[in-house]
């Protein structure tokens, strides 16, 4: 078992807990933490010269971008999500 794995999934959901605890102090809205970051995946997926690597590899630096904002949306739908979940629903999004 890759323990990189564990780990990732990990510190995805503390950076989700981190962005829920910034719109829950008021320094931050669910509007402004889903602009950012939709600005830094089209960043990421539009850069045809990222040390000219290959679509899917643009697509894996997307993912963890694509996750936050998943848990953005449950977030301020006030639905509970787990990594798994978040996980299947970008397959199916992309």
């Amino acid at each position: 078992m890759n323990t990189a794995n564990p780990q990732l999934e990990g510190l995805y959901l503390a950076i989700a807990a981190i962005n829920r605890l910034l719109v829950d102090k008021g320094l931050l809205s669910h509007a402004e933490i889903q602009n950012v970051l939709q600005t830094v995946e089209r960043n990421v997926l539009a850069d045809d010269n990222q040390l000219n690597v290959s679509s899917s590899h643009q697509k894996a630096v997307a993912f963890p971008i694509r996750l936050l904002l998943l848990a953005n949306e449950a977030d301020e739908a006030g639905t509970k999500f787990c990594f798994d979940d978040l996980a299947r629903e970008i397959g199916r999004r992309t």
